[in-house]
């Protein structure tokens, strides 16, 4: 699998699905340390977040919960600017 075609596939994935990056890399076939580094890169880009901590599904260890749905990426704190 292409490293393009990885990040992609990563991606789409995310859009609609809030999991970990060990349920990511079961659920695409693209190894764990693959998605941690295309993680990053997202996380960088602005097109992934962290949504919450929570156990793991499939590992049962404590793991953040990704998503590249921007309609789930925590609100920031509008500035008021009248006060």
């Amino acid at each position: 699998m292409k490293t393009e075609t990885q990040a992609k596939t990563i991606f789409e994935y995310l859009r609609t699905n809030t999991v970990t990056a060990s349920m990511v890399a079961e659920a695409t076939g693209v190894p764990q340390k693959d998605v941690c580094r295309y993680k990053r890169d997202l996380e960088q880009a602005g097109k992934l977040v962290e949504v919450r901590k929570g156990v793991c599904q499939l590992t049962g260890f404590s793991a953040w919960y990704l998503t590249t749905d921007p309609a789930k990426f925590p609100q920031r704190p509008q500035l008021n600017i009248s006060e």
